[in-house]
């Protein structure tokens, strides 16, 4: 059973209950308790910390949308849009006990080959990467800080 860790994210008054012997987490987002996994955990930080703290709004995030990649059907953890319906930042979330590597960046950049998302966000909560790309000039740049929304692209 998960226990819930302090993350590198701002806490947030997470609505946790528990029913039968599992810990449900409420999802702002989808308006339901979810199974709280390590991976939930982060994802409801993020979702509140982008909100919160990062002005986008909950009616543009939509998580876990599904994408066909290679004949094969995978679920994106967190997209989020602009206010004209087009995707401007895609998120990768993994438990705090996995190891942000070159695969969690590969798994992020085979969806974007789908998306075509202009800032990319991996996170396991207490290591984040943010990732601006430039689609024109086929180049990526690494972000110390995520931006704000309305951002720039």
């Amino acid at each position: 059973m998960f226990r819930p860790v302090p993350l590198n994210l701002p806490p947030f008054p997470a609505k946790i209950i528990k029913k039968a012997d599992q810990y449900l987490i409420f999802d702002e987002l989808r308006k339901k308790h979810l199974l709280l996994t390590p991976e939930e955990w982060v994802r409801q930080h993020w979702v509140h910390y982008l909100h919160k703290e990062k002005g986008y709004p909950m009616s543009l995030m939509k998580i876990e949308g599904g994408l066909l990649l290679n004949s094969l059907q995978k679920r994106s953890d967190l997209v989020i849009y602009n206010r004209e319906g087009e995707r401007i930042l895609l998120a990768e979330f993994k438990a705090p006990t996995v190891k942000i590597t070159e695969n969690t960046f590969r798994q992020i950049s085979n969806y974007n080959t789908i998306y075509k998302i202009p800032l990319l966000l991996v996170s396991n909560g207490l290591e984040h990467h943010y990732c601006s790309i430039d689609f024109n000039h086929e180049k990526f740049t690494f972000l110390t800080e995520l931006p704000t929304f309305p951002h720039e692209q």
